[in-house]
């Protein structure tokens, strides 16, 4: 049973790292769900969503937000898409924050800007304004395996607040398809942000 209150605004970015799957799986949830999105992707998640997705991610807003509703079958949705340098977006400033904020996935250059402190594009300014208005910030990083320089940058940021949430499916269940197996990890990130699902039984439940 979720204990955290569901937030009303979820910003949501998506980059270069493999794992797209992950994060179009979660944007629905969080849509079904009435949760407002806004979402930030990068270029290289533009590469990604085209090699792992077959998603032509386009890079006005105003298009990708079509193509994304269009995919995932929605004819609207309290869906914003923001451009990457879009520093007007309500989530660049503290005074306009969201309720939380995920990158899924999450390359070590993105998590490697947001423990530095580097905002020098949207997705790292969006994550610092997170931090320090301390509000939950979930990383989703997905490399293997990890160096020391990687580690302690996630250290740095567990110690600052953020939740690292590598996506590492569990096999208990007996997954039969490559989509439980994302819904395994997706079910892990709503449980972090509070957001109510049944994508899967709990441990202790009958499935």
């Amino acid at each position: 049973m979720n204990r955290l209150p569901p937030p009303e605004t979820v910003c949501l970015a998506l980059t270069g790292a493999s794992g797209l799957p992950y994060g179009l799986r979660l944007l629905e949830c969080l849509l079904a769900a009435d949760c407002r999105v806004q979402l930030l992707y990068s270029q290289a998640a533009q590469i990604v969503a085209r090699q792992e997705l077959d998603l032509e991610l386009p890079s006005r807003p105003a298009e990708a937000r079509a193509a994304l509703l269009a995919r995932l079958g929605l004819a609207e949705a309290r869906l914003d898409v923001y451009g990457r340098e879009e520093w007007f977006a309500p989530m660049a400033s503290g005074s306009n924050p969201p309720d939380a904020m995920v990158i899924c996935p999450c390359t070590m250059g993105t998590l490697a800007a947001v423990a530095a402190g580097l905002s020098d594009n949207l997705i790292a300014r969006a994550a610092d304004v997170a931090l320090k208005e301390g509000r939950k910030l979930i990383l989703v990083p997905r490399e293997t395996p990890f160096s020391i320089i990687h580690l302690e940058n996630m250290l740095r940021l567990a110690r600052a607040g953020a939740v690292i949430l590598p996506p590492n499916p569990g096999f208990y269940q007996h997954p039969q398809s490559i989509a439980e197996l994302v819904d395994f990890v997706v079910a892990r990130i709503l449980d972090q942000l509070g957001v109510p699902h049944r994508l899967q039984a709990r441990w202790g439940e009958p499935a």
